[in-house]
């Protein structure tokens, strides 16, 4: 048998690379899904902390660390059930759309890395842009 060339050896970025672009739907789902609720919550929560920082009378006083708290159950729940409904089990020649807990569960662990990141672009990034 001749020798065949083998395929060149990927570098680790091409590799990251490839992955990247070729995703599978279900996470890409769950990511965007968390993240669209995480950039909303998180917005909401800029506002209130920058009208704190500035000085504004509002009522209850400074509740940012409640607010924190609202703010990541928000994006935990709510990216839960976004891709629990938006990412069916796949279904194979039938019509029937199955779901289960393990879509949740997708969901809960893409929206934890996110709203950790959100909060930090927030108030560390842009926060200091309006004080």
């Amino acid at each position: 048998m001749p020798d065949r060339e083998l395929p060149r050896q990927r570098t680790w970025w091409e590799v990251r690379w490839r992955q990247f672009r070729n995703a599978p739907r279900p996470v890409v789902r769950a990511v965007v899904s968390a993240l669209s609720v995480a950039v909303v919550a998180g917005g909401l929560y800029l506002l209130y902390d920058v009208a704190i920082t500035l000085g504004a009378d509002l009522p209850g006083g400074d509740l940012r660390t409640l607010a924190v708290l609202v703010y990541v159950l928000a994006v935990l729940v709510a990216g839960s059930l976004a891709t629990y409904y938006l990412v069916p089990l796949p279904g194979g020649s039938g019509a029937r759309v199955t779901r289960t807990p393990w879509a949740a569960a997708l969901g809960l662990f893409a929206a934890i890395p996110i709203a950790y990141l959100v909060l930090v672009v927030a108030v560390q990034v842009i926060k200091p842009l309006f004080t």
